[in-house]
């Protein structure tokens, strides 16, 4: 397994074991704070070992052990499949009761997935951008929000993500039907896909490609895609986005959504004293 582990003084060789004593971890690799680890363990399945060993994975900038409260306060009302290594907390400011007076206004109200993964914690290394490596992430698209989709922008409806979750699984969706070969060969879509494309289709055309390759009920695959200034949207018209640290990606994606405006939205919310981060306060940002 791939993990991201902490302590400089870890070498490979090492053998970790969890407080339980049920899992070890044989160091195999080690690249900065990534490793390559083989587990260990003797008894059930690895799930059912995380569920009865493992504690919530909390960012870990908040510097606290995760307590009883975090099981519901750090989940979204709306999520229903195991895989993501934390919540997409822009959706954590929605609840039941919203949800419910945004369908009686007419909003209607669309669901993706998208796991994420470890290097969602990872900021830049470098000070160039094009040295930075993106993890894949997987994706998971219902056929028939890509018909939805298809006609929200036929009938020009304004379409708003919640989270840089959301916005970076709707754009890699443009980029799958654009190199729909590539992304049939691979199931993937590459980190450097949109600065990189001689050839681009309409978002229309892109998702009809989707639709007429999509065999199934579901559309899967992976994603790489960096979104950085000078990115050009081709879906997305508004989002709701938490404030996020200087030198991540996800400030880069909102950076490349608002222009420089960017900087006074930011100036504003440290002048009000706004709430960072994962159980921080959200904006509602427009192209």
């Amino acid at each position: 397994w791939k993990a991201i582990i902490g302590g400089k003084r870890i070498k490979v060789g090492a053998i970790l074991e969890d407080v339980n004593g049920q899992l070890t971890a044989e160091v195999l690799s080690k690249e900065a704070n990534e490793v390559t680890v083989k587990l260990n363990w003797e008894y059930g399945t690895f799930s059912e070992l995380l569920l009865n060993s493992g504690t919530l994975p909390l960012p870990p900038y908040l510097h606290r052990e995760s307590e009883e409260s975090d099981k519901e306060t750090y989940q979204t009302v709306f999520a229903k499949d195991d895989g993501s290594i934390a919540a997409p907390t822009a959706g954590l400011h929605f609840t039941d009761e919203i949800l419910s007076k945004l369908n009686a206004k007419g909003i209607r109200i669309r669901e993706l997935t998208l796991h994420v993964g470890p290097g969602t914690f990872l900021p830049f290394s470098s000070d160039n951008v094009s040295q930075h490596k993106m993890h894949s992430e997987m994706f998971s698209i219902n056929k028939l929000l890509l018909q939805d989709l298809k006609q929200d922008i036929e009938e020009k409806r304004k379409i708003v993500c919640v989270g840089t979750t959301s916005i970076r699984t709707l754009e890699s969706l443009y980029w799958a039907g654009n190199d729909i070969e590539d992304f049939q060969e691979n199931s993937l879509v590459r980190q450097w896909s949109p600065y990189n494309s001689k050839k681009l289709i309409s978002p229309i055309e892109s998702l009809d490609r989707l639709i007429d390759n999509t065999s199934g009920e579901v559309l899967q695959g992976k994603t790489e895609l960096i979104i950085v200034p000078s990115y050009e949207f081709k879906f997305t018209d508004g989002l709701f986005t938490n404030y996020h640290v200087p030198k991540s990606t996800l400030l880069l994606l909102v950076s490349a959504f608002v222009g420089d405006m960017w900087k006074d939205i930011y100036k504003s919310a440290l002048d009000n004293k706004y709430r960072f981060l994962s159980y921080g306060d959200s904006s509602l940002l427009w192209r």
